[in-house]
């Protein structure tokens, strides 16, 4: 894609410190765009920002937990006054749990609906006005194959993505007419810190066993790589995709199809 796609736009990234996010912020920060990443580590939100300002980027990085209002309304009236515009939000962050619904406890699934439901419901819910106001805009959510297919052990996490992907289609309805596209990405795995540390924390010395497991669960026989998830989303949000809103889009080398 030209490194142009996105000269004169405003990007916003939640759960941008790592991993799918902070390959998105580099993705579209070569593509020419103002970044304003969002993290609750503040270590890892300084990393990616440090990133994208040695790679000569306008960025500015906001330390928000996604589950609170209050912050990111906060982040939203910051991020206005800092560049003037929002062109398109990303719902990144997230949490995961394991564990059948027999496992997951009253705790657990509140920790999850805090972040991965209420978060992205709080970010559209702050930028909407914002798109309204300049007659359009991009809303991009992270939801995941478990939204569309069983996955073992993954009931508080599957009814968190199952959400994500219905919240994008209802924001997609209600403001088609006002040039505010919603679509949501639906990965399978993709190898992030996360699931190394995942894997090395609860399987110590069985790590590349349980890796190569994980990694199977794709019938192409590997995981997704962020970068690779960044590039769907870079065309997503671009005016290459104007013609797109309501759309779930499965990056996941082949479960929902061939498994």
């Amino acid at each position: 894609m030209s490194n142009q796609l996105y000269s004169g736009k405003t990007v916003v990234i939640t759960g941008a410190g790592s991993g799918i996010g902070q390959a998105m912020a580099v993705a579209f920060a070569q593509a020419g765009a103002s970044l304003a990443v969002l993290d609750l580590n503040q270590e890892q939100l300084s990393e990616t920002l440090d990133l994208l300002i040695s790679s000569n980027a306008k960025a500015s990085g906001f330390a928000c937990d996604v589950s609170q209002s209050t912050q990111v309304q906060s982040a939203v009236d910051k991020i206005q006054l800092a560049f003037g515009s929002i062109d398109v939000w990303i719902n990144n962050a997230g949490i995961a749990h394991v564990g059948n619904i027999e496992a997951t406890a009253e705790a657990d699934l509140d920790r999850l609906y805090n972040v991965n439901i209420k978060g992205v419901y709080n970010g559209m819910l702050a930028v909407l006005p914002i798109m309204k106001q300049q007659n359009g805009g991009a809303i991009l959510n992270m939801a995941s194959i478990a939204a569309k297919v069983g996955i073992a052990d993954r009931f508080a996490y599957s009814m968190t993505k199952g959400a994500v992907l219905t919240m994008s289609l209802s924001v997609a309805k209600d403001y088609v007419t006002q040039n505010i596209r919603c679509n949501c990405i639906c990965p399978a795995r993709v190898h992030t810190p996360f699931v190394d540390g995942f894997i090395a924390k609860n399987y110590p010395g069985q790590e590349r066993e349980v890796f190569d497991n994980l990694a199977a669960y794709q019938p192409i026989g590997r995981m997704g790589e962020p970068a690779e998830i960044a590039q769907l989303a870079l065309f997503l949000c671009s005016d290459n995709a104007k013609f797109i809103t309501a759309s779930a889009y499965d990056i996941d080398g082949g479960v929902t199809s061939l498994r």
